[in-house]
């Protein structure tokens, strides 16, 4: 009777499923710790003025793209009409109309858009909107 030795037959293996575990709870705590900033994703160029600069304490931003598009803080408005604008400053603001709202609306912004961010202000009956200008570029002078 001849006796074999089973362990020369074992074949390792490398168990795959409890390295992809270990991936995707990693790639799950890194994107969850991220910090999204969106005003760094979004472009403007705004309409440039002279005058001084006026600071208000804790503003309500409202940022309108080149495209029309809306951006209440950093949450954006799902449609361009006036009511999708109004819920999502609501959400954002809650009960408080005498917070200043801060208006930074790209120079190439449709005019249309503008109008409609007024709109939606007076509506919600906020009183103090504030215009967010670039300063003016310094005239070169002759020499």
């Amino acid at each position: 009777m001849r006796i074999r030795d089973r362990r020369a037959e074992d074949v390792p293996e490398i168990n795959l499923v409890p390295l992809i575990d270990v991936i995707l709870v990693l790639i799950i705590f890194f994107v969850i710790t991220t910090t999204f900033d969106a005003r760094s994703v979004l472009k403007i160029e705004l309409p440039r003025a002279g005058g001084e600069a006026h600071a208000a304490s804790d503003p309500l931003s409202l940022l309108i793209n080149a495209d029309g598009r809306y951006f209440v803080d950093d949450r954006e408005a799902l449609r361009t009409d006036v009511e999708s604008l109004k819920r999502t400053i609501v959400e954002v603001a809650g009960d408080d109309r005498d917070r200043t709202v801060l208006l930074r609306a790209d120079a190439r912004t449709p005019w249309q858009a503008v109008v409609t961010a007024y709109e939606a202000l007076g509506q919600l009956g906020f009183t103090r909107v504030a215009n967010a200008t670039a300063p003016e570029a310094p005239a070169a002078s002759p020499q």
